[in-house]
Formats: C-alpha cells, structure tokens, sequence
C-alpha cells in the first residue's frame, strides 16, 4: 500500500538541493506604494509591472471552484507545462522512464523525449481501459511516473476509479492523472483521493469547459509539498498579468459555464443517437468528453469529404487502437448539423 510514500525519494536529487531564483516580488511581501525594486518602466500603462509571481488572488478563486486549498494549486501555461515540469523533477535524462497508456494525448511522450527520458508504452484494452496487472508487473525502479488521462483523449473513454486506486496502491511511482475533460462528466474527478496519495497529481485546464484555450491557463492540483517542487522549478512570472487578469474576471461567470456545457453534452448525446446512423460510421465509442471518437468505413475518404467542405476535424487512424476512426468535437448545434449533413451525403 503506497498511500504513506514519501515522495522526495521519486525526486531528482538536484531538484531537491536546488536552490530556486528569487524574484523582487518573491522576497517583498504586504503593502507597497513606491516599487523601485525590479528595473521596471515606472509609467503605468497596465502591464508595465511584473505579475504576482505566485498568482496568489487568482489561486484563492480557483481553489474556491474547485474545493480544494490555495496551496494545492500551481498554475502553468496550459497543462503542457505541468507535464515537461513533472518530467523534469522526478526523471533523471537518459536514466529512468514514465508510462503511457496508448491511445492517448500525445505531450507525455512529446516532453519526455525532449527531456531524453524513455517511454514505455502499455495500450489499453479493447474497451480502452488500462491493463493494470501488466502496468504493475513491467514497472521497475526506474519508472518514476506514470501518465493516465482520464476521460481520455481521443477515446473519450473515463477511467475507471477501482483500476485507479488499484495503481495508486501498488505502483511505485507519481501518478499523473489528466483531467482536461472532466467537466463533461459526472463525478468523474479523483481530486477526493490528494489527502489520501501523496504521489498523486491532477492536471486540470481552463481550456476546456471554461471556453480560454486562448489564454492557456492549466492547474496542477496535489499536495501542498508536492506543489512546493513545481514552485522551485517554474520560471519566475510563468502567468502573465493579461492572464491572470482575464481569467479572474472570467472565473466569475460560472453559471455561463456550467450553460454551455449543459448545451454540448445534449449535443453529444444527439451526435451518440445520430451518427451510428450514417452509412459511413461502424461504430461511435461511449465518450464522457466533449468529442466523439467514430470508426469509420473509410477514414480518410470522410475526413476529406469534410476539409473539402471547411469542416475540420481529426483524423486518429494511425494512433494504436484507433485505426480508421475521426474525433469530431461537440459543436454548436449548426455546426453539428453540417457534419451530419455531409457525412449523409
């Protein structure tokens, strides 16, 4: 049972000597009304100061939204960040590995590589479930962290919760959960089980429900200690003061939120009834995101049929498990009306 693991013996050694850079507004604190302490452009023009380097207020809303405390949060340039971040404190380059579980989102494998770290590979099942006996048993000393993404991208398919706590009890490493899509589901979110398994990670985005991939603001959610490692790794003003000045004032119309993914979870139940439908579509996947994952007679012959109609979608036939299928995002209605329109014809 591996909920009392003691996370700094899965850190990198000079990750945990390290000393972090100090910034002007990391070593001031309280009330100032004169900054002459960080070489900046005194004439004020909206963005002529450093943003708040801990992104304190904007930490305190969100901790709100999601129930958890200020100091179980970092916040990254989307979630990208929070992976190559992952890697970098708990692999050691050309020394250990991290697990993925293919089909899957392609940046776990993208950072590692970039940080020379291998990737083993264990696909999922064919209900696009992991095999958790085989993760457990090709594990070793050097598998430092293991990626699942759940509901997972491009199968839409949500994780179940006993396999979870299963790898949670017996896997001897940090367990990053994705969950970008977790707002299209019901009770879908493993933030109950932070307090429980300090090795465990979240990574959550804004991207998604929340309508900002513009502005790419993602969350990392775990315990305050192992937020304190993301904190001495980061850049120092890694969220611009644009960001963090728009979010906190999106942040504040939840209900519209909350709307709209009302509104495209009734449109991905209508793409689940009507695409099976269509003479081009085998098979659509249960899916628990906002997109659909069909497997097609002819994926490449629909995915152009669509570009050639200005209707852009993914083709995932050349991703393990997902031969001749198409993720077709949940649009607006109109939008979902067109796909189906072409897709008839």
């Amino acid at each position: 049972m591996k909920s009392r693991m003691d996370i700094h013996s899965l850190i990198r050694p000079n990750i945990l000597n390290l000393k972090p850079y100090s910034s002007a507004r990391h070593e001031f604190t309280g009330h100032g009304e004169v900054f002459l302490d960080a070489n900046e452009n005194p004439f004020d023009n909206g963005v002529n100061r450093y943003p708040d380097p801990m992104q304190s207020e904007l930490k305190e809303s969100l901790s709100k939204i999601k129930g958890i405390s200020a100091n179980q949060l970092f916040l990254g340039n989307g979630s990208d960040e929070s992976i190559d971040l992952i890697i970098r404190i708990f692999c050691e380059p050309g020394v250990d590995e991290i697990m993925v579980l293919p089909p899957t989102y392609g940046m776990y494998e993208v950072s590692a590589h970039i940080a020379n770290v291998k990737v083993n590979k264990i696909p999922l099942n064919e209900f696009f479930q992991p095999e958790v006996q085989q993760i457990l048993t090709l594990a070793n000393k050097r598998t430092k962290v293991l990626f699942i993404c759940s509901p997972n991208n491009p199968t839409g398919a949500l994780i179940n919760k006993t396999d979870i706590i299963q790898i949670l009890e017996n896997f001897d490493g940090i367990v990053v959960i994705d969950e970008a899509y977790v707002d299209f589901t019901q009770g879908g979110s493993c933030v109950h089980l932070i307090t429980k398994y300090p090795q465990l990670i979240l990574l959550q985005t804004l991207s998604k429900a929340w309508g900002l991939a513009g502005v790419r603001l993602g969350m990392a959610i775990a315990s305050p200690e192992m937020i304190t490692f993301f904190n001495k790794v980061k850049a120092p003003y890694n969220i611009n003061i644009l960001t963090q000045n728009f979010v906190l004032e999106r942040l504040r119309y939840k209900s519209e939120m909350e709307k709209q993914v009302s509104e495209i979870i009734d449109q991905r139940e209508r793409l689940l009834r009507e695409l099976p439908q269509l003479d081009q579509v085998l098979h659509v996947y249960p899916t628990d995101s906002n997109f659909i994952l069909a497997k097609m007679k002819d994926a490449d012959q629909a995915y152009d049929k669509l570009v050639s109609q200005g209707v852009v979608v993914r083709n995932r036939s050349k991703d393990i498990g997902t031969g001749n299928c198409l993720r077709i995002t949940v649009g607006t209605k109109s939008e979902n009306d067109t796909v189906l329109k072409i897709l008839t014809n």
